[in-house]
């Protein structure tokens, strides 16, 4: 299950749910950041993030730089994106 998601020791997930009719409802400052975003964040998580901070009265800005920041936590677990060299077998 490689197709566009490229090299990385992160965890890949199948999802059962319309991915596009999920983007769609999102607000439009988060579809707008989840189409600048690194890693291939699911809706379903990009809203839970969202709503999160939304529920603890951040601001938009605030609540995507939350989603950046947790981007960066992830990227920062990835073995694969601190190397110069991807895996030869993957």
């Amino acid at each position: 299950m490689s197709r566009n998601l490229g090299v990385t020791s992160l965890r890949r997930k199948r999802r059962n749910a319309d991915q596009m009719r999920s983007f769609d409802s999102l607000p439009a400052p988060l579809r707008r950041w989840l189409a600048e975003a690194k890693l291939p964040w699911s809706p379903t998580s990009a809203r839970r993030l969202w709503n999160r901070a939304c529920s603890k009265g951040l601001s938009a800005e605030d609540a995507l730089s939350l989603l950046s920041q947790a981007e960066a936590h992830t990227l920062a677990r990835d073995r694969f994106a601190t190397s110069d060299k991807p895996p030869m077998n993957v």
